[in-house]
């Protein structure tokens, strides 16, 4: 039996098709009943039987930080992937991220030792890896995280969770981790997924920026994080990515599947230091959420570029072109817009 956490969330619907799909028995933890929609939505762009295909998981409404939950979620459980997170970059809402993916994922993982699992996936992100000084140096799984470098609250924490997934391989489960780069993928159109770029370039962007990232599509990470279970890989770490491109790139790639103007202007380090101090001052004199931090202002003009050799070498494969990933995804989008 294999167990989801996360499965109301991009990674875990698109891992929950590709495994009930292929009749493997499931079960998947999620939070609050109207998010389960989500997951049939998912399922009705890949099969006419999506019903059918949903009513084979086993639904566990748990929270992970509710233990006695938890320890009913993993009965008869043999495999976990540990796909829940919360994704924020707001430092006002560290202790938050700390709850959920740190906290949490100690508890998977201390669940996971009391059950004698077979083996764990965990989906961590690049945030959780270090950065090199030189710009056109490729990031690998090797390079040093630095705890005084001024990381993001998000990154602090899937980096804290890492560190809880290390330590049950220390106490005897067997476990591998991905480090996704910015994940592509329909379904997810707002919050704080990939899906909501299309949506807000789809509406129209003024400014684009001039960093750059790594990109992969989700039907890849969910195909390398089965062959990494199902193989005698352990106790190693992947970073995933498809390709590096430019933040100006993606959004003239999109812009153009989705037959809208991209963004002419660069958002430049003035306009984006005056940016972050405003939302600051906007967020304690009115309250309003932050939506631009001085860790993002600085990673969306910062370049940063991942090597993917060691995934491709391990598992012999070739991803999915971003071009392709994007035309996919912008065709779900479009088909979806008019319900958002």
């Amino acid at each position: 039996m294999i167990l989801v956490t996360g499965g109301t969330g991009l990674v875990g619907s698109h891992l929950l098709y590709k495994l009930v799909n292929e009749n493997e028995q499931v079960k998947a933890i999620y939070r609050r009943s109207h998010t389960l929609e989500r997951v049939k939505h998912v399922f009705s762009y890949y099969s006419e039987h999506h019903k059918a295909l949903f009513e084979k998981i086993k639904w566990v409404e748990a929270d992970l930080n509710d233990i006695p939950a938890l320890e009913a979620a993993f009965e008869d459980v043999d495999y976990v992937y540990h796909c829940a997170a919360f994704v924020s970059f707001e430092p006002d809402k560290y202790y938050q991220l700390r709850n959920i993916n740190i906290e949490g994922t100690a508890n998977i993982v201390n669940l996971c030792i009391s059950n004698s699992i077979k083996k764990l996936c965990y989906v961590s992100s690049i945030a959780a890896i270090g950065h090199e000084a030189n710009p056109n140096q490729l990031i690998t799984e090797e390079t040093e995280w630095n705890p005084e470098a001024d990381n993001s609250v998000y990154a602090i924490t899937k980096y804290g969770a890492e560190l809880e997934v290390w330590r049950g391989t220390q106490e005897g489960v067997p476990a591998v981790i991905v480090n996704p780069g910015i994940i592509l993928g329909p379904g997810f159109w707002k919050g704080g997924s990939s899906g909501n770029l299309f949506r807000l370039i789809h509406k129209g962007l003024n400014y684009y920026t001039s960093g750059s990232t790594g990109y992969i599509d989700v039907w890849d990470v969910c195909d390398v994080m089965q062959k990494l279970m199902q193989s005698d890989i352990r106790n190693e770490r992947f970073i995933l990515i498809s390709e590096n491109l430019s933040f100006n790139e993606f959004q003239k790639k999109v812009a153009q599947q989705l037959d809208v103007k991209p963004a002419q202007k660069e958002a430049g380090s003035l306009i984006l230091e005056l940016g972050w101090r405003l939302d600051w001052l906007m967020s304690k004199l009115f309250g309003k959420r932050r939506k631009l931090s001085k860790q993002l202002a600085k990673s969306v003009r910062t370049k940063t570029v991942y090597d993917h050799t060691k995934i491709k070498n391990t598992l012999d494969l070739e991803f999915s072109t971003i071009d392709n990933a994007i035309e996919k995804v912008a065709a779900y989008y479009l088909k979806d817009h008019t319900q958002l």
